[in-house]
């Protein structure tokens, strides 16, 4: 795709799709302006996926209006109009761009480097502040869409003017478009806020705005992820520690959290001194590191937690169990002497594989670089960064360079797991530190007899539990697998005269480990299996007059399989302790 450029030049784009996005935001600003000439435009980025635009107008947008927007777009598209470029003097920019009302612009133009001309780009009417790149004409957007409309603050900062969001998504093709919005409603279809509620597993409070409550179904799951976490890595080593939640703040200036995080810590006063309460685990865990010497044969030493964290997020930013104000890590800090440094990340990568398989995932990697507000020296920097690039690489894995995105302490290699309708989340993270040892002086006797710092390597599988709760909840739309479900069998009794029998089988499965629920309401059973479908339990247990003559039998009726047969309960009961152990469908 050909993209104009901020100096007039155009080049080959080979990846075109930030450009066409961006350039269909200038599209959507110019139909506001054409509709609502009162309204003033703020920024309007391309985004993954699509692309925005933030306008200040009174009384702001509604759903109702991006029809009307829309059909405005349609007509812009359908003019053809050329992009074409522009630079201007500093004054003159702010002249311009006063003149026309536009108070946002003239903020941002003030804020731009003194000695650099300002660029702008102009499509018929319509001329915006803008850097670019952009396609050359608007007929190229046309396979657009408007999505949804949102608050959002002028620059991010909750203490500036509300502004309205219009998002949009735009691709090279109509076909593109249509298979990206039936994603967007299969999405809309398994929201696990949505889900979550049905289910009975989660739920939130005014009382505490963005921190989750579990309810029963919840934690069944909750428990079922961390046991088998536990199971996964206990036999490779990591042992289980458990650090206090609020801890003295000089611990978190001596980590350097503080100065790069404090923002975003809660904080309270015991004995008259200052405490936070802990936004990451680990320097609680260099502490356990601390508490005794250290000899080389003790590395590597694995230490994991499911560490309780408390981080402050802005309200408009909170999203169900994606975007909380409290979660659970599975953290795990591994001290390990420089020499091991590519067979522990070996490990890790193997542990990690084999935990997402578990759940059908794909992923790919991703390897984060060093950002500007990082601490620490350059060649501490460059062996980091190093040490990560040679491990993937002899793992023969293919990543892509996210520059200038690692951790302030050192770089890191993500993990972007693939859902079951394509989308992605960024949950696993390695992350290699020479900082944070030597910040608190961590130290090991060497073989050599001197003492050496260790290499700190900091990683999770989960990520934030809850967040991998709520992908699992979309990912599976809530029909979790047998090993999964936090409601295995449903008993549905047909009668009263199978009522005894009913709870009789729901007895014996619950002494065999099932985690199973009888339902003996004097309902008719058609209505307990629509139920117990809109709760997407695996099987359900028809219980009639022959069933309970039996003495020994069951119905079952498969989630998605209907009615299996008659069978003997043991056999069962057999059946789902199989496919639990074997963690199978």
């Amino acid at each position: 795709m050909k993209a104009l450029l901020s100096d007039g030049s155009v080049v080959e784009k080979e990846d075109g799709l930030p450009v066409l996005r961006h350039t269909t935001s200038h599209v959507l600003a110019q139909a506001v302006k054409r509709l609502y000439p009162e309204a003033k435009l703020s920024i309007g980025p391309a985004i993954e996926n699509g692309f925005y635009y933030d306008f200040d107008r009174e009384g702001g947008f509604t759903e109702e209006d991006l029809l009307g927007i829309e059909a405005e777009m349609k007509k812009i598209v359908k003019e053809n109009l050329k992009l074409e470029t522009f630079t201007l003097p500093r004054d003159e920019a702010i002249a311009l761009m006063r003149d026309r009302g536009e108070d946002y612009k003239v903020e941002l133009i003030k804020d731009l480097p003194d000695e650099e001309p300002i660029s702008f780009y102009r499509q018929g009417e319509f001329t915006d502040l803008c850097a670019g790149p952009h396609v050359l004409y608007t007929k190229q957007c046309k396979a657009f869409k408007l999505t949804s409309v949102a608050g959002a603050y002028w620059r991010g900062d909750e203490h500036n003017k509300m502004l309205t969001r219009i998002y949009g998504t735009v691709w090279e093709s109509k076909e593109d478009l249509d298979r990206h919005l039936a994603m967007l409603e299969e999405a809309k279809r398994r929201d696990h806020r949505r889900l979550g509620k049905e289910l009975g597993m989660f739920m939130f409070s005014e009382e505490g705005p963005g921190f989750p409550f579990f309810l029963p179904n919840g934690m069944i799951l909750k428990n079922i992820l961390l046991g088998y976490w536990r199971e996964v890595h206990a036999p490779a080593g990591y042992k289980e520690i458990s650090t206090p939640l609020i801890l003295n703040k000089h611990l978190w200036e001596m980590s350097g959290h503080w100065d790069h995080y404090k923002d975003n810590m809660y904080t309270t006063d015991i004995d008259d001194e200052p405490y936070c309460i802990k936004p990451m685990n680990c320097p609680g865990s260099t502490i356990v590191f601390a508490s005794e010497s250290r000899s080389y044969r003790d590395l590597p030493l694995r230490l994991g937690e499911f560490g309780v964290v408390h981080r402050h997020e802005r309200s408009g930013t909170l999203h169900g169990l994606f975007r909380v104000r409290c979660f659970t890590q599975d953290d795990s800090h591994i001290y390990a002497a420089p020499e091991q440094i590519e067979s522990e990340i070996t490990n890790i990568v193997h542990l990690i594989d084999g935990m997402y398989s578990q759940f059908g995932f794909r992923y790919r990697v991703e390897l984060s670089t060093r950002p500007e507000d990082s601490m620490g020296s350059d060649e501490d920097w460059e062996n980091a960064t190093y040490g990560l690039k040679h491990a993937l690489e002899s793992l023969g894995l293919d990543y892509t360079i996210n520059e200038g995105d690692g951790a302030f302490y050192g770089p890191k290699i993500d993990f972007h797991l693939e859902d079951s309708i394509g989308r992605t989340w960024q949950c696993g993270t390695i992350q290699l530190d020479f900082q944070m040892p030597q910040r608190f002086g961590l130290e090991y006797v060497g073989a050599d007899g001197l003492k050496h710092h260790p290499i700190m390597i900091h990683r999770v599988v989960f990520g934030s539990v809850e967040r991998f709760m709520g992908i699992l909840i979309e990912h599976y739309a809530g029909k979790f697998p047998v090993w999964l479900a936090p409601v295995q069998v449903k008993v549905l009794s047909v009668s009263e005269k199978s009522r005894d029998y009913a709870g009789k089988v729901a007895a014996q499965l619950m002494a065999a480990g099932i985690r199973a629920e009888n339902d003996a309401r004097d309902e008719k059973i058609g209505y307990k299996i629509r139920e117990a479908q809109l709760e997407r339990v695996p099987y359900m247990l028809v219980i009639g007059e022959k069933e309970a003559e039996s003495g020994d039998s069951v119905a079952p009726r498969g989630r998605d399989r209907g009615d299996l047969g008659m069978c003997k309960t043991e056999d069962f009961i057999a059946l789902v302790k199989k496919q639990t152990a074997e963690r199978k469908d």
